[in-house]
């Protein structure tokens, strides 16, 4: 068994078991094997909803998919291990089938929604680890979506009023700028490196742009309750 396939059969079953497994002695892959790991892994779990996108000093942007079975609608509860990371993001909606240039007029293809990101990771022993971080789908371990924002004229998002609160700590309550300062920019940056990735983008699917709150753990229940100007509220409990 290569490096490629011990890892992904590792994360496989971190998957499968809600277990996580060390792995301080596997191999480091580089980033088209990392790539390729989520693509053995997600063949495994199922449809895609979405994918979350961050820009890479080293080069082409962080990219990984989001499991349909760990999204769910604002309201819902959230099954936590033993602690589940918050992130507070602004998503795009594709409303369309995908063709052409998508960014050319934004609107026409996209709308941008309140969205909550999940995050925890299927392994131990890798905090250190870019590449293996990268490989455990970015840590993604799913998404809470909220209301759509109707109407949108299809311009950028920079700077937003925000809030989080989880259970009694206000994570965030001001402005808030989301990573890079243009929202349409990291959209544009996973639209332009998908590709065929995990099935490649799909109508219906949501497109994460990096958080706006930080990101904070926290245990089962806790109310978690988020906000964005001009896109609405939405929420979720951890159980």
């Amino acid at each position: 068994m290569n490096m490629v396939e011990q890892i992904a059969t590792a994360l496989a079953e971190a998957h499968r078991t809600g277990k996580r497994i060390d792995v301080s002695a596997f191999p480091v892959p580089n980033y088209e094997q990392a790539l390729e790991i989520q693509r053995r892994v997600q063949a495994g779990l199922g449809a895609v909803s979405g994918f979350k996108v961050a820009r890479r000093a080293e080069g082409a942007p962080v990219i990984a998919p989001i499991r349909s079975d760990c999204t769910r609608p604002s309201g819902a509860s959230v099954p936590v291990r033993d602690v589940m990371g918050i992130e507070l993001e602004i998503g795009f909606e594709l409303t369309a089938d995908p063709s052409g240039d998508m960014l050319a007029d934004p609107k026409v293809f996209f709308r941008p929604r309140i969205v909550l990101e999940l995050v925890d990771t299927r392994l131990s022993g890798a905090a250190e680890s870019p590449m293996l971080k990268l490989a455990d789908m970015q840590i993604n371990a799913g998404v809470v979506i909220g209301p759509a924002m109707e109407g949108w004229d299809g311009r950028d998002f920079g700077q937003v009023g925000v809030a989080l609160r989880c259970g009694t700590k206000q994570v965030v309550n001001g402005r808030a700028t989301v990573p890079g300062g243009s929202a349409l920019a990291n959209l544009a940056l996973l639209c332009g490196h998908v590709g065929a990735h995990c099935g490649g983008l799909r109508k219906g699917q949501i497109i994460l742009t990096g958080s706006l709150s930080g990101l904070e753990y926290f245990p089962a229940d806790t109310e978690v309750h988020g906000k964005i100007d001009a896109l609405g509220e939405i929420n979720c409990q951890l159980t």
